[in-house]
């Protein structure tokens, strides 16, 4: 029994000095270790990649849809309001027409600073208030530029195509989102509402009046006791149904969703409790040695959080926390707490993607220490050269546990400690 470890049994001996770095030949640490630097190098131009885009191109795309709706208010400013003497009264057609664009333009600005962080929320105000901007131009006909037109249904197509990439969402954000949207689009309403009055059936001459008008319309009720007769407030009350509907559903979907799908979560997993993720165990993997760890440290009364490929999988943890995701991804690793961790425990069924996940914690905090699970004593070489703090190998031991007691070998507490935790280092 002298010498290594399971899989190099069979091995020559070799000269001293002939030994490649942990424990493998030269030709395997000649054609892993450009295997290595090459996929640690994607791995970073990805998250360097990933920390900009779609977010910040599709963030200055809302912006410009945001100017582009702001662009008459220049004109209005030099025709209407530097007009004297100047009476609220006194402004024409074109200056309450294009008031919606203007309370859309302001709107889209801030839903660009929340595509910056990959909000859902943000998301969906943009892509709402994009399909109504392309609605109040297509409204206005020839008054309004085909390019226009153009560029803001390629945004609509854009927000569409990238929206998986926006699915980060806050409930006390949307909730604040909500009140000021409704606040804002209520006070536009009623003030014109007033303003126009005189184009109402019967005329609008109070405020109370216009507050009345304002909430029957976004409510999109439609008594029927005041109705708008000229054409400026007939367009006006589009504009506000319009508006409204855009920003209703947005409050919804802000608010109602989110509380929605962590109730979903929740019943899911089994009533899962959530935990702080810091000073913690992070378990990657949904396999037999995972689940068996994970329930060991639980009943220890330690912290763990489990990373699973598939929501399928997170009923087997009970009521640990769990997390959905791609273990070799930055993002998920944070969302995991990883940088805060005690440790971290690969423990999948594919040897590379163990190794792969040992790679990506170090990227994020080289101190937090690492586990790897090796299945195939052919790949203990290969794992050990991401240099892991423990490589732990139990199928590939169990194969030499049952060969040495068939031969009546000795067994020993120390012997079996060492071949579990070091199998595939070869003595120096």
């Amino acid at each position: 029994m002298k010498g290594g470890g399971v899989g190099q049994r069979s091995a020559p001996k070799r000269p001293k000095g002939s030994q490649g770095p942990e424990g493998g030949t030269p030709a395997e640490a000649l054609r892993l270790a450009p295997w290595a630097r090459w996929r640690q190098g994607w791995e970073q131009g990805r998250q360097r990649f990933r920390g900009w885009f779609p977010h910040v191109p599709v963030a200055l795309a809302v912006v410009i849809l945001g100017l582009i709706n702001l662009a008459p208010v220049w004109h209005v400013i030099k025709t209407e309001i530097s007009a004297t003497p100047f009476t609220i009264h006194a402004l024409t057609t074109e200056a309450w027409r294009i008031a919606p664009r203007v309370v859309a333009g302001f709107l889209l600005f801030g839903a660009a600073g929340g595509l910056l962080w990959r909000s859902r929320l943000s998301w969906t105000v943009a892509l709402l208030l994009a399909a109504a901007t392309l609605m109040l131009a297509w409204r206005s006909g020839a008054a309004t530029p085909e390019a226009l037109m153009i560029f803001n249904g390629l945004i609509l197509l854009v927000l569409l195509v990238f929206q998986r990439d926006f699915d980060r969402s806050s409930l006390a954000a949307g909730t604040l989102f909500a009140i000021v949207s409704i606040l804002l689009l209520l006070g536009y309403a009623v003030f014109g509402t007033f303003v126009l009055g005189r184009g109402f059936a019967p005329p609008v001459t109070t405020l109370t009046s216009a507050l009345y008008f304002a909430v029957v319309t976004m409510a999109t009720v439609g008594y029927g006791d005041i109705v708008p007769k000229s054409a400026d407030a007939r367009f006006f009350v589009m504009s506000v149904i319009i508006l409204g509907i855009t920003v209703f559903a947005t409050s919804i979907s802000a608010v109602v969703v989110p509380a929605m799908t962590a109730r979903m979560q929740n019943l899911m997993k089994g009533g899962g409790r959530r935990m702080i993720r810091k000073n913690h165990y992070v378990i990657v993997g949904a396999t037999s040695l995972a689940r068996n760890t994970c329930r060991e440290l639980l009943a220890r009364h330690l912290p763990v959080t489990v990373i699973v490929s598939s929501a399928a999988d997170t009923e087997a943890f009970g009521e640990a926390d769990v997390l959905v995701g791609d273990a070799s991804d930055a993002d998920v690793l944070r969302k995991a707490g990883v940088p805060d961790a005690t440790a971290v425990l690969a423990l999948r069924d594919d040897d590379s993607e163990n190794a792969f996940t040992v790679l990506a914690v170090k990227e994020l905090n080289p101190a937090t220490r690492t586990v790897a699970a090796v299945n195939h004593g052919k790949n203990m070489a290969r794992v050990h050269h991401v240099r892991p703090d423990l490589v732990i190998a139990p199928q590939v031991m169990g194969g030499e546990l049952l060969a040495m007691a068939l031969n009546n070998e000795e067994l020993d507490s120390e012997t079996l400690m060492r071949r579990l935790f070091q199998a595939g280092k070869t003595d120096q």
